[in-house]
């Protein structure tokens, strides 16, 4: 079997993180990069099951600028056979239907029978990445899994829903993407991180996989404004009289919290 994991380079979440206000971007270059930690748990899916069935692949991808070469080297160092770095200027601020689009593009150009995510990334949270991948590639999809069982025909899983848990079952191929529910990935070891610089790593650019960024090749999204988060204000002080009870009742109603 081969597995395609999605991994994301994402500003680390322990630093400080600013928006641009000019480009409406995240910026990346003043603080650290870490690999995604849900990216991490949905490559700890796909090695766990090549660990108890020799034979499977397992291939880490990743949409990310040139220099994001070490941070894609660590799902190698962690356990990948192989990894897919898309790097190109032309992706700089690319939004869900190009990505989409993007990654669809190598992961059919690599055929697998699996392709696993994490349900959202920690720095863009837009979490339609997996729903979209799966209508251009045309595999099954099931998404927000919390347990994960994969056989040779198909990947069987369980979600959570709000009045308990749905079990959920997808043929393969297909695409799934996984909660936080799911166990910490493997720390790389010495012996992992000295291997990962031997292993194959290919780049690829949008021109490799016949993609084009021009927003009149097909429908984008466009940002009308971008403005920084206004200071928080100060809070509602209640001063008890007797009446504390109903103030905070009033509170309520009026912020539709009741």
């Amino acid at each position: 079997m081969k597995i395609f994991v999605l991994v994301k380079e994402v500003p680390d979440t322990y630093g400080d993180r600013t928006l641009n206000l000019e480009t409406g971007l995240a910026e990346r270059a003043g603080g650290d990069v870490v690999l995604d930690e849900i990216t991490e748990r949905a490559l700890e899916v796909a090695l766990s099951y090549a660990d108890s069935h020799e034979g499977t692949e397992v291939v880490a991808l990743s949409m990310a600028p040139e220099t994001s070469t070490a941070t894609v080297r660590r799902a190698l160092a962690i356990g990948a056979a192989s990894a897919v770095h898309i790097a190109d200027e032309q992706l700089a601020g690319a939004d869900l239907g190009l990505t989409a689009e993007t990654l669809a593009a190598a992961i059919r150009r690599g055929a697998p029978d699996l392709v696993i995510t994490g349900n959202l990334s920690t720095d863009g949270s837009g979490g339609v990445i997996p729903a979209m991948l799966a209508e251009h590639l045309g595999f099954a999809q099931a998404t927000a899994l919390s347990s994960v069982e994969i056989t040779d025909e198909a990947v069987t899983g369980t979600r959570a829903a709000d009045a308990g848990s749905q079990p959920v079952s997808a043929p393969l191929p297909a695409v799934i993407s996984i909660t936080e529910a799911l166990p910490d990935a493997r720390f790389p070891n010495f012996k992992g991180i000295m291997a990962a610089k031997k292993k194959p790593l290919e780049v690829l650019s949008l021109a490799d996989l016949d993609v084009s960024a021009d927003p009149s090749a097909a429908p984008r999204t466009i940002m009308t404004s971008v403005a920084a988060k206004p200071p928080r204000a100060a809070g509602v002080k209640i001063t008890d009289e007797g009446d504390a009870a109903a103030q905070l009742v009033d509170y309520l109603v009026q912020n539709r919290l009741v």
